[in-house]
């Protein structure tokens, strides 16, 4: 019995001993940018996988693993595995819904603080010496506190949620937008009011983003969106890169459309020197705030996150339904 694990082996040694993993169960380590062809050479006959989120396990791979019952996103992400090709064949495609909601919502507000508060400048200025002269610009350019801006949230799921009760603790007035409007009582219960998305961008002071990867969301933050922002508004990506046009928002952070932005995430990753977002010119490039794609990966998250998905394979070796799953498989495969 095997699971093939499509990341990294120390991070899983790590938390493994939060988790009650079968005792016959063979864990094999593969890299996950290897190609199909050198996954398949390593292990061909596991019976689960664990993947890393940014990973990809494409139709090629699933449909050449012919034990293979649960493919299991280590985190919330499953945008890289093929989930058509897994229902067609009968296996559960599963993801940690909502486990590093707490996480990342911490890491938004951390952003949008760092934005307001002018933190890369002023780490700088002051280890050059210059602190007096960065506190005196700042008293006359002004700053602006958290409970005094209006907060727009695209895509109101775990994570948005979160977020929207930090900022309730701040007094900030939050709007949202999602495709679905909630229920008032789910509107009072997290102090938001739903806005149709070209409202939320001309009216509020920070758009946060907190949808999931699709063909509808890919780019969603283009020329357009930006251009119906305030210059003294800034956008947030704690979500995934590919939401944003980087092209167009390198524009608009050149051209003075938008303050900044605070980004955990750019597409691709790993980040490649060549980013539109890392080559902005001097008088443009403090107006980006970066942390590495770190939002969701705390201990706790991990230790939730790795005991679900062994939680999970042993629901399958026992013959019942995994939770969390996201490609609407009914049953378990069976040869």
């Amino acid at each position: 019995m095997k699971t093939l694990i499509l990341g990294n082996e120390a991070r899983v040694n790590k938390y493994r001993s939060y988790c009650q993993i079968p005792e016959d169960m063979e864990l094999v380590f593969a890299n996950p940018y290897l190609s199909d062809d050198e996954i398949l050479a390593v292990c061909d006959d596991a019976e689960f996988i664990m993947s890393d989120p940014m990973g990809r396990v494409s139709g090629n791979l699933i449909a050449n693993m012919p034990n293979l019952k649960l493919i299991h996103s280590e985190g919330v992400g499953f945008n890289g595995i093929d989930i058509e090709k897994a229902k067609e064949l009968g296996i559960f495609v599963c993801n940690n819904q909502g486990i590093n909601a707490a996480a990342v919502a911490e890491q938004t507000i951390l952003l949008m603080l760092g934005l307001l508060r002018s933190v890369i400048i002023g780490d700088r200025q002051v280890r050059n010496a210059k602190q007096i002269e960065m506190k005196e610009k700042l008293m006359v350019e002004g700053i602006r506190e958290l409970r005094d801006c209006h907060i727009g949230l695209i895509g109101f799921g775990d994570i948005a949620k979160e977020t929207a009760l930090r900022l309730k603790a701040f007094g900030c007035r939050v709007s949202y937008y999602s495709r679905r409007k909630k229920s008032q009582e789910e509107e009072e219960e997290y102090g938001v009011s739903y806005m149709p998305l070209a409202v939320l961008a001309k009216e509020c002071d920070i758009i946060s983003l907190h949808v999931p990867v699709t063909k509808e969301t890919v780019n969603m933050i283009n020329e357009d969106f930006l251009g119906l922002m305030k210059p003294t508004s800034y956008i947030v990506n704690t979500a995934r890169g590919d939401i944003v046009d980087q092209e167009a928002l390198r524009e608009a952070l050149e051209k003075g459309t938008i303050a900044g932005a605070g980004l955990d995430t750019l597409y691709p990753e790993p980040v490649c020197s060549d980013n539109p977002l890392l080559n902005l010119s001097e008088d443009s490039k403090d107006k980006i705030l970066f942390s590495p794609h770190l939002g969701g990966i705390t201990e706790g998250a991990f230790i939730r996150s790795h005991s679900t998905v062994w939680e999970n394979i042993t629901r399958v070796l026992k013959g019942e339904r995994p939770v969390h799953i996201v490609n609407g498989v009914e049953k378990i495969r069976v040869k």
